[in-house]
């Protein structure tokens, strides 16, 4: 499947169709919008359709749909196995929409809430300031000791070389 833009217009169609609870949340997402609730996207504008996450007697429903397909971002082959493409058509019907974001939101918010992925700090290797860049450090070489002999091992008295 070659990749399609979201159609600007699907946007407002998406939220109105969105169920009005406060856990519900948005993010962009494959150049459209998403909503997850619990941490697990349920609904997300995809092409020209919409993608759902259902569980297994929902999603063979869905997937009887007319024009509904198993969720293949990629176009691959590689199916994501609990989620559904809604039928283009699906767009031109509100009411149907939100019966099926309602279904998904409803499986989605009793699955387990997901931990909240805190961001990882990367080490920076860059000066903080471009006098710092400019700067450059010079470090000496410490000369490295020998290890001391073992006991009970005689040694040679070391002698400095001689310049």
């Amino acid at each position: 499947m070659a990749w399609v833009r979201v159609p600007p217009e699907h946007h407002p169609i998406f939220f109105e169709a969105l169920p009005a609870d406060a856990r519900v949340q948005t993010m962009r997402m494959f150049g459209g919008v998403a909503a997850k609730v619990n941490g697990h996207i349920f609904a997300g504008l995809f092409g020209r359709s919409t993608m759902l996450l259902l569980p297994e007697p929902a999603r063979a429903e869905a997937l009887a749909l007319e024009g509904a397909g198993p969720f293949d971002p990629m176009g691959n082959g590689r199916v994501m196995s609990d989620k559904v493409m809604l039928p283009e058509s699906m767009m031109e019907e509100p009411d149907e929409l939100r019966r099926w974001i309602a279904r998904a939101f409803e499986a989605a918010a009793l699955l387990p809430g997901k931990l909240a992925k805190t961001p990882v700090k990367k080490p920076v290797n860059k000066p903080a300031t471009k006098a710092a860049a400019k700067k450059t450090t010079v470090t000496k070489k410490t000369p490295t000791k020998k290890p001391a002999p073992k006991a009970g091992k005689r040694s040679a008295p070391v002698r400095k070389p001689r310049r």
